[in-house]
């Protein structure tokens, strides 16, 4: 059970240095997203099995795929699909299955074995950490909300200012 932590640790480690050091968005998201299901599977061998779901789902499931779709709906124009043909060869794909590979093999490892966590810890259950973050961090959740509100109505702003120059480019 220690070989899949620490395999895991660093195929997320690799994972996210390749996602740092790509060129290619598309590229760096799918690394990013192969280093968060990485993180999903320590979680899940130290026996937090509600924090590797929220992670894998949320993190990896939901904000990543709005990335890559929203990357992929940007039209670079001609300049940028003639690049990504380049980057499209199968020596790019080596790499992101291999390490795929390994996590996969990680998990059915996991799955076959009788016991998923680690010798000594405990599972973490879903009531655990509600009665934690709403009793103890209380103050810290809110905070974080707070932030996210702060963020949500910045990002409209942005927007909404980029489409009134929009309107009045039209205009003139």
């Amino acid at each position: 059970m220690t070989a899949v932590f620490y395999i895991s640790a660093v195929i997320a480690a690799l994972a996210t240095l390749a996602a740092i050091t790509r060129m290619n968005p598309v590229h760096a998201l799918l690394y990013f997203i192969l280093s968060l299901l990485a993180v999903g599977l320590i979680f899940f061998v130290l026996g937090a099995h509600f924090a590797a779901a929220l992670i894998v789902i949320i993190n990896a499931g939901a904000i990543m795929v709005l990335f890559v779709f929203i990357i992929m709906m940007v039209n670079q124009g001609r300049h940028t699909m003639e690049q990504e043909r380049k980057w499209t060869h199968p020596k790019m794909w080596i790499a992101p299955c291999v390490l795929g590979a390994v996590l996969l093999a990680e998990i059915i490892y996991l799955f076959i074995e009788s016991n998923p966590g680690v010798a000594g810890s405990e599972v973490i259950l879903p009531k655990q950490v509600g009665a934690v973050m709403f009793g103890q961090y209380f103050l810290g959740v809110e905070l974080v909300s707070m932030i996210l509100l702060v963020g949500l109505i910045g990002a409209h702003h942005l927007a909404k200012g980029s489409q009134v120059v929009k309107r009045t480019i039209k205009k003139d």
